[in-house]
């Protein structure tokens, strides 16, 4: 399999002499259950050494439980953050993950844009919390503005197909290949589509273009309800490709990364379990060999090794 297409690479020209970590520029809501957000983002990237520049775009009202609200800073707030601190430090990647608002994500497009050498990983989290209307102005948005931009749009299999396959009347659901398809009507080259339900309880996650699947993955399926999930392993991918990684290598480790952190995690209050994003900090406990990762059939002779991260002992 070829590496990464040069697009997804870093210019060499954004790292200064000396420089010790790549930067990522994060774009989120702030999650105060700690559950996903920028609390995801942070200690996923910092778990794959990356310095993180965290732009605030509001703040949800939630617990482990369920998204009671959102808070959405305004547009100015949104993009006087990220542009002090571009003007300072030069970035390897932009992750996106919750905006808030049309009115953010049309500001996040136009910073994104200034920088068209730098990849740009899009999230898009479950919004069935939120209001109907809201939802379909933001979706409008996100397909308008930033999909243009998006190196690779990561999300469940679910949300996707609601979202981009509205329409969809087959008999079966749409594979990998067609939800990349509908992402690259809008200018998305790469999607990883996670969260497909196979047999045997297992779930699978496959990296896609519109011509071939790339890569897949596939993982026995956790007891525990986890939020956070997603956050996590689109982190964990935009700091594996700001530090080098292509695009293949990055999307297995970023997918061998999530089921460790899922398999240690916790319940910390009354609702769903949450993705312990340091367990590979924690003292005392004894390291075996990572599992391997599953490459489809489509992926060729790719080895998808996952050497990066400090892996941990896996049941699944």
């Amino acid at each position: 399999m070829s590496d990464t297409p040069s697009s997804l690479l870093p210019p060499e020209s954004s790292v200064t002499r000396g420089e010790s970590l790549p930067c990522v520029m994060v774009f989120n809501t702030n999650d105060p259950s700690g559950a996903g957000g920028l609390s995801a983002d942070l200690t996923a990237m910092s778990s794959a050494s990356v310095h993180v520049l965290s732009v605030v775009t509001g703040s949800y009202v939630r617990d482990t439980s369920e998204v009671h609200d959102h808070i959405a800073f305004d547009e100015e707030a949104v993009t006087d953050q990220a542009r002090c601190a571009l003007e300072d430090m030069p970035v390897r990647a932009f992750k996106v993950g919750f905006a808030g608002t049309p009115e953010n994500l049309g500001a996040i497009a136009g910073i994104t844009s200034d920088y068209s050498e730098v990849p740009v990983i899009t999230y898009m989290p479950d919004l069935s919390w939120w209001d109907e209307l809201a939802i379909d102005n933001y979706l409008d948005a996100v397909t308008e503005l930033l999909l243009p931009q998006t190196t690779v749009l990561v999300g469940n299999h679910s949300t996707l197909c609601r979202w981009l396959l509205p329409d969809w009347e087959g008999d079966r659901l749409p594979n990998a290949r067609e939800v990349a398809r509908a992402a690259a009507v809008h200018g998305v080259p790469y999607t990883l589509v996670t969260g497909f339900n196979a047999a045997d309880q297992y779930l699978e996650s496959h990296l896609a273009s519109p011509e071939e699947v790339l890569a897949s993955a596939r993982y026995e399926r956790f007891e525990a309800t986890f939020c956070g999930a997603g956050d996590t392993l689109s982190a964990a991918l935009c700091a594996l490709i700001a530090g080098g990684c292509d695009l293949q290598a990055a999307c297995a480790e970023a997918l061998t990364y999530l089921d460790q952190c899922l398999d240690a995690g916790f319940q910390p209050g009354m609702g769903h379990a949450v993705p312990d994003r340091l367990f590979w900090a924690h003292d005392g406990e004894e390291e075996d060999e990572p599992p391997s990762t599953e490459s489809s059939p489509d992926a060729g002779d790719s080895t998808l090794d996952a050497n990066d991260f400090p892996l941990d002992t896996t049941k699944h």
